[in-house]
């Protein structure tokens, strides 16, 4: 090993006015997933989903008609804990809900 007596030291200093960039890590997205099961009207499934994802009614009813006509739909994309809120609501009105890690 060699020892340099007169080593020279470089120091960097941020510059006035520079900000940090912090990157924070983010877990991926939840889905909330209504499923068809031809037990509900579409009434039912409508006001449902109005009183779980706050949608209008018109959106209520596209919504119903797509999980009708393809079995399923997306009906929220959001943290874990705002999925499962969500699907407690309409798992409680006897709908058939997956949370699930998009």
């Amino acid at each position: 090993m060699t020892w340099m007596a007169n080593a020279e030291v470089t120091r960097t200093q941020p510059q006035p006015g520079a900000s940090e960039v912090v990157e924070t890590a983010q877990a991926p997205p939840w889905m909330t997933i209504l499923h068809n099961c031809d037990c509900h009207t579409f009434e039912e499934v409508v006001r449902q989903l109005m009183r779980a994802i706050a949608c209008s009614e018109e959106d209520g009813w596209q919504i119903a008609w797509q999980v009708h006509n393809t079995g399923k739909a997306v009906v929220k994309i959001a943290p874990e804990p705002e999925c499962v809120r969500v699907g407690n609501i309409l798992a409680a009105a006897g709908l058939v809900v997956t949370v699930t890690q998009s």
